[in-house]
């Protein structure tokens, strides 16, 4: 895999003070710089930064996958196979799993664990990885 430039995301959140203690405390993520309305945090070596906005209107859509419900949108990161499991036990129990890690594509092509939850303020996140990362683009 070649060497991949961060990316940038920006969302929206009811409010600063319990969200930004979630990203930082409970999933720990390096804090870089804030303000009142918002607060920046190194995101697995991406930027992800939360911004305050009260009139947030969460447009909840799912999406049927392996028969579970996948929440629309959602973000993340593809993390190294044991990175993964060292995340899922940090954070285990200190969020609300919409749906519990397991892995999909046992033994095939493809395999891979993911995991999803909600940050405070109703984003919705997975974390997945590969046990070939050379397949993560592979039909």
């Amino acid at each position: 895999m070649n060497n991949l430039s961060p990316f940038h995301l920006a969302i929206p959140v009811k409010e600063i003070t319990t969200t930004r203690s979630f990203y930082r405390d409970i999933l720990g993520f390096k804090e870089g710089r804030s303000s009142d309305h918002w607060v920046d945090f190194d995101f697995f070596g991406h930027q992800l930064v939360i911004h305050i906005k009260d009139d947030k209107k969460n447009i909840e859509v799912e999406n049927k996958v392996d028969g579970k419900y996948v929440p629309i949108p959602h973000f993340g990161v593809v993390l190294e196979w044991n990175l993964f499991s060292e995340f899922e036990k940090r954070i285990r129990s200190h969020v609300e799993f919409i749906i519990e890690p397991y892995i999909r594509f046992e033994g095939q092509k493809g395999e891979q664990k993911t995991m999803f939850f909600k940050d405070p303020s109703g984003n919705a996140l997975e974390f997945k990885t590969f046990k070939n990362i050379d397949q993560l683009f592979e039909k």
